[in-house]
């Protein structure tokens, strides 16, 4: 989960109720921090008999709020619904999922779950006797039927030395709901995003080929990030990839391979990031056999590769964005500025592969992002980042432009 920036500046609003599981929501506070969230802690007061106040502040983007009636704020529960990206609430007691259920707004957490529209997410803890009573599994169920994201607890050793099922779910578990929910809410969702990563490889021979360097990680993290932020996702990869939620994975090996795969995926995308490094040139002729040292030295005749990003540039509709890439050992920025008009593209993503942290195989990079009205240089860093950064940017013209409504 720690290359992963789903969280990165998100604002969360992280309720704890009043029960023995609340001293584990120090610990989920402290990884949402590291993940990059900014975190206002809301604890009930019931909460305040189990851990402290002054724990959560310490730890938190702001001071821990228990109060609905607060001198720093006379409407704080609008304030924090209002500006939050997710309401957590972990643990959530038996009492405090009836009085949600029932929209009783008494507190600061329960007045602020009335005044969001932000997701909810609700990470219940109590004794076994209590969540199988027939009262809270009606209670949950009128929840999720509004929309509530409901965790069910563990198995495990309860409070008193009991057993059963009741604990609090574990914080990947946790951390794991909130990708997929951050995922379904983002600013992708709704949107088919193709994407391509890896070097292509042009047959020599049947053991030989001409090839690049590219490891394909800039284009997958890419993929990744498209499908966190809520889109449908297609990757056309030369390179072998772990699954990706919500994304057709598509293997291809040559430039012809994934011009096909490219132009039958086009029509239906809305967004079409390029980040394969596609070979330029390809062997005119493909020996059927090996070619050994005893045949001579062979005389290898070139000839040019599809051009997958000028065709795309020439089909797209005025509803497509197309994201071009320029990896150089020059001027990046030049050259990007030159493809961006002679392709045809909305953006080009360019690099100098020679500069440290910023060529083939490596986790980093550094990226001059070119477009039709403007040029963004980014500082150096991790591939996901520069993901993040690139979708955000695309997306926000995309809408600002009319081009996406």
């Amino acid at each position: 989960m720690s290359n992963i920036t789903y969280l990165s500046g998100k604002r969360v609003v992280l309720g704890v109720g009043g029960g023995i599981a609340a001293y584990k929501s120090v610990e989920l506070l402290r990884r949402l921090i590291d993940l990059g969230a900014y975190v206002s802690p809301v604890l009930t007061s019931s909460a305040l008999r189990f851990v402290g106040e002054t724990t959560f502040s310490a730890l938190a983007s702001e001071p821990a709020r228990t109060s609905l009636f607060d001198d720093r704020d006379p409407i704080p529960h609008t304030h924090l619904g209002q500006n939050c990206d997710l309401l957590l609430i972990a643990p959530a007691t038996a009492d405090l999922i009836a009085r949600c259920a029932t929209g009783l707004a008494d507190d600061l957490l329960t007045t602020t779950l009335i005044a969001t529209r932000a997701p909810v997410i609700m990470v219940a803890a109590m004794h076994s006797e209590m969540w199988e009573h027939a009262s809270v599994q009606a209670n949950i169920a009128t929840l999720r039927s509004r929309g509530v994201i409901v965790l069910e607890p563990e198995v495990g050793r309860l409070a008193g030395g009991d057993f059963g099922v009741g604990r609090l779910a574990s914080v990947d578990q946790v951390l794991a709901a909130i990708e997929q929910c951050l995922a379904q809410s983002g600013i992708l969702k709704g949107k088919k995003v193709l994407v391509t990563a890896g070097g292509t490889r042009e047959a020599i021979d049947p053991v030989r080929y001409i090839g690049n360097r590219s490891s394909g990680k800039q284009g997958i993290a890419f993929a990744k990030m498209a499908s966190q932020l809520g889109a449908e996702v297609v990757l056309v990869t030369t390179v072998a990839v772990d699954s990706v939620p919500n994304c057709q994975i598509v293997m291809v090996e040559s430039a012809s391979e994934m011009m096909d795969a490219v132009m039958g995926a086009f029509p239906s995308a809305d967004m079409v990031v390029m980040a394969a490094a596609v070979a330029d040139f390809r062997p005119k002729r493909i020996s059927s056999t090996k070619l050994k040292k005893s045949f001579g030295t062979p005389e290898i005749v070139l000839e040019p590769t599809d051009d997958i990003l000028a065709e795309l540039g020439r089909k797209k509709r005025p509803d497509q964005i197309v994201i071009g890439f320029a990896a150089e050992t020059g001027d990046p920025g030049a050259e990007a500025a030159r493809k961006l008009e002679d392709k045809n593209a909305d953006f080009i993503v360019a690099n100098n592969v020679l500069e440290p942290g910023s060529g083939f195989s490596t986790d980093t990079n550094r990226v001059t992002l070119v477009g039709k009205d403007s040029t963004t240089e980014f500082e150096i860093a991790s591939k996901t980042q520069v993901a993040d950064k690139v979708l955000q940017m695309a997306t926000k013209w995309a809408c600002e432009n009319g081009i996406w409504v």
